[in-house]
């Protein structure tokens, strides 16, 4: 891993990009902002010196007062202008950490971001990241001028006299054992902490997504007890956490700031013995609690620094996933024709959980081909390869006679349209999620798209028609009409590639037979390959393959097949007498 290599700081910084120079910039300010809040100590300490020795003036109190106050708003002012760019640069490497790992997610293969939760993925980008922004915009500017403060006060001690100096630090060592202890206690703790945090939020969606289904099956006590388990196994463990560092981390945070402690007897017993002036005594107590506030500070940014080290680790696993190498060059294709030669694939990449077994495969250039077969034989893992949404084991898949790695996923994916049984939409409206197939198409051609796919009638039923909202997830629409959207702007896309994987399948019997007229009118001299189940719908296919257990059993035409394989034999005797079934029942329900 590379934080094994880099230090989590590196790491940190190396997000900031073209933001760096906004980061020094702020530090700089912070710097000065601090800086100036000596000021004030020192004008105190001169008017005292002056009524020491008796020589103060109207003039010079007005004089000395105004630099006070005037290095007082210089402060603040650094102090606003330090915080306002710092916070404008963390949220724009925020931004960036969020699309960045929008993109990891996209050019990853899909495995990959599936082995990850969705309240993981939903934790990362969502709340570990928008954390990663007081440390950002506060801890890095901020604690530089905190780091330097007590420096500056400890050297104004050594010079006023070395004893005040040391006396200010008689706390530290204490302190210091006492963080030691707390960051020894809580340290192992955080991978479970963000481990229980991952499963509670993965429950909590599971909880959401599944408020339909938990009402339907009468299982909201269950769900609910899950729910409310998960929330108080987290609240549980977060207590208990703290718990196990409360005494030492309070006892650190009570005396690591406490310099008066040794500070003031020490300057009052040398002013008494004439060895420092009162105003030199007074001015030492002042450096000694304008520390406090700085040591208190770091003391919380050394705390919150391991959580950043913690995140900023796990946030680079995700950054660091593997990506699906692709070329910048696009690809000269001839034609689009696809071919698999002895395609092996295993989604653990372990041979022993290996899912195709040397297929071989060719869809012609404009030619029907339909992928049939058992439930788990491979049929959906072929199209999604197709699609390159992982990468074979070993052969090799080609287009145009073009070994699909080795030309850039924008290209492929502009080849391919993909309509899958479990369609997804957006929150966006249905004419905006129709137009995902092409961005620049007009209003009307998304609408020809819409009227091809039978999505006219249910949209105009909608309280605002083509604007209307599909919800979340599409939850506004039901099954068929979520297919049938998604065949619209995968006719919209208008690829020479079509990948139709039950695309159908909740889908109306009487709008289905318009649907298949539309797709098979729009699909003409395309290539195109149809994984189905029900195979009336794919009698006419130029070939239909029989795929089984990762292999393909046999391929031809319908007539072949019914001759030729015994499975495929099966399977249409199976699918004639389940739809001869269905029309009796719907006549006796008549």
């Amino acid at each position: 891993m590379q934080t094994e290599k880099k230090s989590f700081i590196n790491v940190l910084f190396s997000y900031a990009g073209g933001e760096k120079k906004k980061m020094i910039l702020s530090v700089i300010l912070s710097v000065i902002s601090v800086m100036l809040g000596l000021v004030p100590f020192y004008c105190m300490y001169e008017l005292i010196s002056m009524f020491v020795a008796d020589t103060v003036t109207t003039g010079e109190i007005v004089k000395w007062c105004m630099i006070a106050l005037l290095s007082y708003a210089l402060k603040i002012l650094t102090f606003t202008l330090s915080t306002g760019t710092s916070h404008s640069m963390a949220y724009t490497i925020l931004e960036g950490l969020r699309l960045r790992l929008a993109d990891r997610f996209l050019h990853a293969p899909l495995g990959n971001v599936e082995n990850h939760t969705i309240g993981e993925i939903k934790n990362m980008m969502v709340d570990k990241i928008e954390n990663l922004e007081p440390p950002l915009a506060h801890m890095i500017p901020e604690g530089a001028g905190h780091i330097v403060l007590p420096i500056v006060s400890i050297i104004a001690l050594f010079i006023i006299d070395w004893r005040l100096a040391l006396a200010s630090l008689v706390t530290f060592p204490l302190s210091l054992v006492c963080m030691a202890l707390t960051f020894k206690i809580s340290g192992k703790n955080f991978a479970k902490y963000d481990e229980s945090a991952n499963y509670m939020n993965s429950t909590i969606v599971e909880y959401i997504e599944g408020i339909e289904v938990i009402k339907a099956f009468g299982r909201a006590g269950v769900s609910y007890e899950k729910y409310a388990g998960a929330i108080t196994d987290f609240r549980t463990f977060v207590i208990k956490w703290l718990s196990s560092t409360f005494a030492t981390m309070k006892l650190s945070f009570a005396l690591f700031p406490s310099t008066l402690i040794g500070t003031l007897p020490v300057a009052l017993a040398l002013a008494n013995g004439g060895t420092i002036t009162g105003a030199q005594a007074a001015l030492a107590v002042m450096l000694s609690i304008s520390m406090v506030g700085s040591l208190a500070k770091l003391e919380v940014f050394s705390e919150n620094m391991r959580q950043v080290k913690f995140t900023v680790e796990n946030l680079n696993e995700f950054l660091e996933m593997p990506e699906l190498p692709e070329p910048e060059k696009r690809a000269d294709i001839k034609h689009t024709g696809v071919e698999l030669r002895n395609v092996h694939f295993s989604y653990t990449g372990d041979e022993k959980d290996e899912v195709l077994h040397g297929v071989d495969l060719k869809l012609h250039e404009g030619s029907f081909t339909a992928l049939v077969g058992p439930s788990g034989g491979g049929k959906s893992t072929v199209a999604k390869l197709i699609s390159r949404f992982w990468d074979v084991t070993s052969g090799e898949i080609t287009l145009g006679g073009v070994n699909i790695r080795n030309m850039p996923l924008a290209q492929l994916s502009g080849y391919v349209s993909f309509v899958t049984q479990d369609n997804y939409l957006f929150r966006c409206s249905l004419l905006e999620n129709i137009r995902l197939g092409n961005p620049t198409a007009t209003d009307e051609q998304v609408k020809e798209a819409a009227r091809a796919a039978q999505c006219e009638e249910f949209i105009a039923k909608l309280p605002q028609g083509y604007d209307t909202p599909a919800g979340e997830a599409g939850k506004r629409l039901s099954g068929g009409e979520k297919q049938r959207i998604a065949i619209a702007r995968m006719m919209l896309k208008n690829a020479p590639i079509v990948i139709l994987d039950e695309a159908t399948a909740f889908t109306d019997p009487e709008n289905e037979d318009k649907i298949q007229r539309s797709i098979a009118e729009l699909t003409k001299g395309k290539t195109l390959l149809v994984i189905a189940h029900r195979l009336s719908t794919i009698k006419n296919a130029d070939n239909i393959v029989v795929l089984k257990n990762g292999k393909i059993e046999a391929e031809g035409t319908q007539q072949q097949l019914l001759e030729n394989c015994p499975l495929y034999l099966d399977m249409w005797q199976a699918h004639i007498g389940a739809k001869n079934w269905a029309v009796s029942s719907a006549g006796k329900e008549a």
